[in-house]
């Protein structure tokens, strides 16, 4: 009676395995390169263009400052020698205060700059997501999984892999919505001239 009930227990095991894995294999996953992902992101390389631009104007910016410290710094020196003590002090002063001055514009720079730029590249990043979730529902995966620097899988067959078709997804999408802002502009232009 206990063999039958071991024999009926194993078998019931073995059965119910068999449905887990048939469930299982039912499943529609693949996994996207999220590096390679962002890499090619025509969205994410517009915006590192601006960030460029921006970045240099502020650099002119600074850097002109920044020269025309150094140069009155070094004329300071020499008019020291022939005007006297009390005019150095004096001067240095205002040298002192115009030097943090110029730091304190730069941090102002740097924290404007990541504040505008940071902000966008996390809202396209949240959008990549968003639109990875969308194309998961219409392509009836069950799980998409990501890897790269953050990865949640370690492997994976090559043929799981749909992060070019994840890529021309999104830049399609970026191309086309950035066509309709050429559009909505063009529009408006033709109208502000009637």
């Amino acid at each position: 009676m206990k063999k039958s009930l071991l024999i009926l227990g194993l078998a019931l095991a073995l059965f119910s395995c068999n449905k887990e894995e048939t469930a299982v294999a039912g499943f529609k996953t693949a996994y996207v390169d999220t590096v390679k992902l962002v890499e090619n992101s025509d969205e994410l390389k517009d915006l590192e263009a601006r960030a460029k631009v921006r970045e240099e104007e502020m650099g002119r910016e600074l850097q002109g400052k920044t020269k025309q410290w150094q140069m009155d710094a070094a004329s300071f020196q020499e008019e020291a020698r022939s005007k006297g003590m009390q005019w150095a002090q004096l001067r240095q002063q205002d040298l002192q205060k115009r030097e943090q001055e110029i730091l304190q514009l730069q941090q102002q720079m740097k924290e404007q700059f990541a504040s505008e730029f940071g902000v966008q590249r996390d809202t396209i990043v949240s959008q990549m997501r968003k639109r990875i979730k969308e194309y998961g529902k219409k392509n009836g995966y069950d799980y998409i999984y990501g890897t790269g620097e953050a990865a949640s899988v370690l492997y994976a067959k090559d043929s799981y892999d749909i992060t070019d078709k994840m890529i021309k997804d999104m830049n399609d999408n970026y191309k086309g919505s950035a066509k309709k802002e050429d559009e909505a502009k063009e529009e408006r232009a033709k109208e502000e001239k009637k």
